[in-house]
């Protein structure tokens, strides 16, 4: 399958579009502004000296990369002269900061140039040189402007001269993964045969023996190996490069580079044909989705090195979740629907966009989480009371992070967000997410008209200047237990293979088909090792995750039980946080009465029946911040 290119898709209304419009119309002025006043946005400028305020970081690059990419994919259905005239002054200074040899690097040129390339472990130039890749493609991509793209061919051809398996060359990969998925599309740009085989070196070498970093720390033993957060040691399984990928059998390590590498790889695997890559795809992948992800689609259970831990180890209150890495799981998500062509993918893929990735973005677009948790006490982790770093632990939204990767990351997956929607082959169309859209190809076209994720009916409406015989295929997802199909009217039984509905037909101008996902509230348990949530519910309609707020429902929510027979009710409402459709039903809070003198009772609880209300997970802390959880307690 070959994904839709930038300009066949548009969003056209519902809640994708609401969403992107906030994106375009706010947050990219919004990040713009924070770019530069924290001194980011002009360290191509290389006029920073010590002492000076705003001392540049090893991945301010990669910000101001994503803000650009995100630009890039905006402009392209919305020109904006303004936003583009920023990005040609940065290209600029991008232009000039370049060394004769192609090397471009704002910390480094600033901070001790000499050191270039001696701590690839910790330190992120070949992370800062794939987003910077991306950006300029993406632009070069929507303006047809290349000189960015110049500039970054000319940082790829000395990355190449430096890297490798040639005698004279360090065999070296990067401490933060990246730039492999971003030479690939290098490759795919320019037809540069070099770049695909750089990024299959990246991939391949990493963690074969003798290993890469103790030869690394031999040749610079004063170099730094410990992460920013004092005292925790970076082991190479933190960064996946314990073993070469194709010996992995469990996710390990940093989520966001697991996964952004994972891109990488299930990339070089599709154009190079091999199966080994493709194979340890699937297998982490499904090690992750069956034993290491949240409910939400969230991955990474620890804000030690943002990372993996062990099997069914899903915190709630410390859940790390980090935005970013699931941004980074529906890059690997997308990759792999298109390769195997196997909607289980695509099934994670949308969890995870409407969950775990709009938790992090309030709804006016100003404010982001890095954390996404899955219950809050807002007393415990209130930063007055005992002084806990809230973006780690946190229950409200903030306006921008010392480590800002998250906030651009979310602006340019929602900027391109169209590209997830549709797919192509000779012989089919595959519909792989549902909203709004048109997709054009070929003298084809498809329109979606729909209100989900909150209604469970979808139309599509064929468009085509001739008739033509390739099948439309309709991805079904996971959780949908009951479905129907019609065309014009009629049902139809399509042919189904892992999970599309593939419907076979000679199609006309006008033709019709009308898709029904049933959607009735789920409450869901977690699996028996998941120590976390024994004996808990969670409650799910279709693709979206509700939680409770302390708003809607008071304070101690750790008190409330849900039955699992009891019904829920499905209320829409269009002036309700954006227009969402939220739930109501009752529950039991056990009593606290006899517990005023003493901390322990004998076991005789009382439940008390009280009304409570479930908001999607992706929207909770939009109003008044206080407690939250996902999980509810079970009672028989």
């Amino acid at each position: 399958m070959k994904s839709a290119e930038l300009g066949q898709v548009r969003i056209t209304g519902g809640y994708w579009k609401q969403r992107c419009d906030v994106n375009r119309d706010i947050t990219l002025n919004t990040e713009y502004i924070q770019l530069r006043d924290t001194g980011r946005l002009h360290t191509f400028r290389q006029t920073w000296k010590e002492g000076d305020p705003f001392e540049p970081h090893q991945f301010w690059d990669s910000d101001i990369a994503k803000w650009i990419e995100a630009v890039s994919y905006s402009i392209i259905h919305n020109p904006d002269k303004d936003l583009e005239s920023k990005v040609d002054e940065i290209v600029d200074e991008m232009e000039t900061a370049q060394w004769d040899d192609g090397y471009l690097n704002s910390y480094y040129s600033v901070k001790d140039k000499s050191a270039r390339w001696t701590n690839l472990l910790i330190d992120h130039e070949l992370y800062c040189a794939g987003h910077l890749m991306e950006a300029a493609i993406a632009y070069f991509q929507a303006t047809g402007k290349d000189k960015m793209l110049n500039i970054l061919c000319r940082y790829a051809d000395h990355i190449n001269s430096v890297f490798g398996p040639e005698a004279g060359k360090l065999r070296g990969y990067p401490g933060h993964q990246e730039i492999e998925l971003a030479l690939v599309k290098l490759y795919k740009v320019t037809g540069n045969e070099k770049y695909l085989r750089l990024s299959e070196f990246f991939v391949t070498e990493r963690g074969r023996q003798p290993h890469y970093y103790d030869a690394e720390l031999e040749r610079n033993p004063g170099i730094k190996r410990y992460d920013r957060q004092k005292g925790s040691k970076l082991k190479y399984a933190d960064v996946q490069a314990h073993l070469p990928v194709t010996e992995q059998d469990t996710i390990e390590g940093h989520s966001v580079r697991a996964l952004y590498f994972l891109s990488g790889v299930a990339d070089v695997a599709e154009l190079t044909g091999r199966a080994d890559l493709i194979a340890a795809c699937e297998r982490l992948y499904d090690n992750m989705t069956q034993r290491r992800m949240y409910i939400t689609g969230g991955i990474g259970d620890t804000a030690d090195i943002e990372r993996f831990t062990y099997d069914y180890n899903l915190p709630n209150e410390t859940a790390y979740a980090e935005t970013c890495a699931a941004i980074a799981s529906v890059f690997f998500c997308h990759r792999m629907l298109n390769i195997t062509r196997d909607g289980k993918y695509g099934d994670t893929m949308e969890l995870t966009l409407h969950n775990g990735i709009m938790s992090g973005i309030s709804l006016d677009g100003t404010k982001f989480f890095y954390a996404n948790p899955l219950a809050v006490d807002a007393k415990a982790v209130d930063e007055e009371t005992i002084g806990i770093n809230i973006r780690h632990m946190g229950y409200k939204r903030h306006e921008w992070f010392g480590c800002a990767c998250c906030p651009p990351n979310l602006a340019r997956l929602l900027s391109s967000l169209e590209m997830y929607f549709y797919s192509h082959d000779c012989n089919a169309i595959y519909v792989n997410l549902y909203g709004d859209s048109e997709f054009s190809l070929d003298g084809i076209t498809l329109s979606q008209k729909t209100n989900y994720p909150w209604s469970e009916k979808i139309e599509i409406t064929v468009g085509c200047e001739t008739s033509f015989d390739k099948s439309i295929a309709l991805r079904i997802p996971g959780w949908c237990r009951k479905l129907g199909v019609k065309v014009n009217g009629m049902t139809v039984s399509p042919e189904f293979k892992k999970g599309y509905a593939y419907i076979n037909s000679i199609w006309n101008d006008g033709d019709i088909i009308e898709l029904i996902l049933e959607m009735p509230v789920e409450k869901m348990q977690a699996h028996p090792y998941a120590r976390h949530n024994t004996g808990k519910l969670a409650l799910k309609r279709g693709p979206i995750v509700y939680c409770l707020e302390e708003e809607d429902n008071g304070k101690h929510l750790n008190t409330l039980f849900i039955k699992p027979t009891d019904h829920f009710n499905v209320t829409y409402d269009a002036d309700f946080l954006g227009g969402c459709a939220y739930l109501t039903g009752q529950a039991f809070k056990i009593s606290d009465e006899g517990f005023e003198r003493t901390l322990y009772a004998p076991y005789a609880p009382e439940y008390i029946p009280v009304p409570i209300k479930a908001i999607p997970y992706a929207m909770w802390t939009n109003r008044t911040p206080g407690d939250m959880s996902v999980w509810l307690n079970a009672l028989k």
